[in-house]
């Protein structure tokens, strides 16, 4: 700043001034000062700015970097954080980077808010982080009444999913579930309320599975092995899905002519041109608003709400009329 503020001939609280953006400095002077900054290659040291400051203006996020639902909604969540005039930061969650390590980081950058995708923390690591930075539990429920969460309703959602296969005819139906992933147990007893009201118990299955299409395949290969095949699969999320549709191209099984597949959160892969997923879907835009807006509430000293977010059903081409009825 002292460099930008020779070359220009005027004082470094001026350049200050102007590359705060605050009031003090005429148009001439703004442009002038911000040329020979851009010359020089002079950057504001966020940092240090934070320090003089006691909110940091920065939203915290973490999120799994295997999930590709979770960069769609990063990509959403920097859009509702500009239009309140913050910034974002990342913190990954990955096979060698557990979620503790993530959400420290973002304590340590003093972030104002966490905003945690698929958290699998217990409600005492989340109330503990919780009494440093306010949290919002992103894709699940938080358990914890002072933390506030953004959701969609999964009981529903899965239930849509089974309508639509009942509709096309289906009557043997399984489920791939989620294991022990957030969401995972909403989701299997939704397929499971679902199948009861359709009356169609006794052809139902429900398998082990997991966010990965690693078990999506070995889920899938599980029920090949069973004495009923089904006819139509609903998968965790569109990562397990994809596990399913790959092992079922690898055994030669026709995809829907065989076998019907529907995915869960209608995330990138799914959109994919030799893939075309039909899936359920979430309001991303909506789930990313009310995730910042919950932040910024609890941040101004407001109650935790949990916002429950109504899903959709996008048909594509993974899904038909069964071959038998």
């Amino acid at each position: 700043m002292a460099d930008v503020a020779r070359i220009a001939g005027v004082s470094p609280a001026l350049v200050s001034i102007v590359m705060r953006g605050v009031p003090g400095a005429s148009d001439e002077t703004r442009h002038r000062v911000k040329a020979i900054a851009d010359r020089i290659g002079y950057v504001p040291d966020r940092r240090a700015q934070k320090l003089r400051q006691t909110q940091s203006r920065l939203l915290g996020v973490t999120f799994d970097l295997q999930q590709p639902f979770h960069g769609d909604l990063v990509e959403h969540v920097y859009t509702a954080a500009e239009r309140h005039g913050y910034d974002v930061m990342l913190s990954a969650v990955a096979p060698t980077r557990d979620e503790e390590s993530a959400v420290q980081a973002l304590v340590r950058e003093r972030c104002d808010v966490a905003l945690l995708l698929g958290s699998g923390l217990g409600t005492r690591e989340l109330t503990e982080i919780d009494a440093r930075i306010p949290v919002v539990a992103l894709l699940r429920s938080s358990g914890v009444d002072a933390i506030g969460s953004v959701r969609g309703d999964d009981v529903a959602g899965i239930g849509t999913a089974v309508d639509h296969l009942v509709q096309l005819g289906h009557r043997r139906i399984a489920h791939i579930d989620g294991a022990a992933a957030p969401g995972a147990e909403d989701r299997r007893q939704g397929f499971l309320a679902a199948i009861r009201r359709h009356g169609l118990d006794e052809h139902a299955r429900v398998v082990a599975g997991g966010m990965t299409e690693t078990e999506g395949a070995e889920g899938m290969r599980q029920l090949l092995a069973s004495g009923e095949v089904p006819t139509a699969v609903v998968a965790f999320n569109d990562n397990s899905a994809t596990g399913v549709l790959d092992h079922l191209l690898r055994r030669g099984i026709d995809v829907p002519g065989d076998i019907s597949v529907v995915g869960y959160d209608d995330s990138r892969l799914s959109r994919i041109a030799h893939i075309q997923l039909t899936s359920i879907s979430h309001d991303v835009a909506a789930v990313a608003d009310a995730a910042v807006d919950s932040g910024l509430a609890r941040l101004a000293g407001e109650q935790a709400e949990d916002v429950v977010l109504a899903p959709t059903l996008v048909r594509r081409r993974t899904t038909a009329v069964p071959r038998e009825r």
